[in-house]
């Protein structure tokens, strides 16, 4: 049985607060179970809820009007999605189906808007990690639309990674579980070209590939590298 208050208290986006206001949030919580491949909700619907995941993971797609899934990014245990909820009355960018069988905490966005109003000392974590996301996009946009294969492979498995520590900075490996299916559906490349570079990323000790899942060893290593690449 999901415990609330521990998944809420783990969560990075929520380190500012304090007990009481995380005690308040599980309280107004509710755990909902997904198998996998289950929808969690449709691009465009309203924005109601903060989503941490307690268990499994979650896929962040968009689908174009044949049907065909573009996955954008995977969500690991411990991150929170749901970024909308901090505007009110705007619909949802993107859509969100459980990867595996899922676990979430949905806190309604109301009241985290108002609790974060009444602790305000919460602002500079939630500000900065918000800020973090945002930057990191922008980061991929330019290196999709400027830089080669290994650039954009590269910068994505660090911003996996970051996503997974959820802003906090690199302490040792991270694994990442995601197949190279699924990050050549992400950035719109062959699995082939996906293949070639992760083997090459591999080989440079950058990282470790197993069955379905990718452990960035040396993440100061890739990111130096990538920097002296044209």
């Amino acid at each position: 049985m999901t415990e609330a208050f521990a998944v809420l208290r783990q969560c990075p986006l929520l380190k500012g607060f304090p007990d009481a206001a995380i005690t308040e949030a599980a309280q107004h919580a509710r755990v909902r179970r997904f198998r996998a491949g289950e929808r969690i909700y449709e691009k465009g619907e309203p924005q109601s809820n903060l989503c941490v995941i307690a268990t499994g993971m979650v896929r962040i797609s968009s689908v174009n009007a044949e049907g065909r899934e573009a996955v954008l990014i995977i969500f690991d245990q411990g991150t929170w999605f749901g970024d909308a909820v901090f505007s009110p009355g705007a619909g949802r960018v993107y859509g969100a189906t459980a990867h595996e069988d899922a676990e979430l905490v949905e806190v309604p966005g109301p009241f985290f808007r108002d609790l974060m109003q009444r602790y305000p000392e919460s602002y500079p974590m939630v500000l900065d990690l918000i800020s973090q996301r945002l930057w990191s996009a922008i980061a991929m946009i330019e290196e999709d639309a400027l830089r080669g294969t290994e650039a954009r492979v590269g910068r994505r498995l660090l911003f996996l990674a970051q996503m997974q520590r959820g802003g906090k900075p690199p302490t040792g490996p991270v694994t990442i579980r995601l197949t190279r299916e699924h990050i050549a559906n992400m950035m719109g490349m062959t699995r082939q070209g996906v293949h070639r570079t992760l083997k090459g990323f591999e080989q440079r000790g950058f990282i470790a590939t197993g069955y379905g899942q990718i452990t960035i060893e040396d993440e100061g290593g890739l990111e130096a590298y990538l920097k002296t690449l044209s």
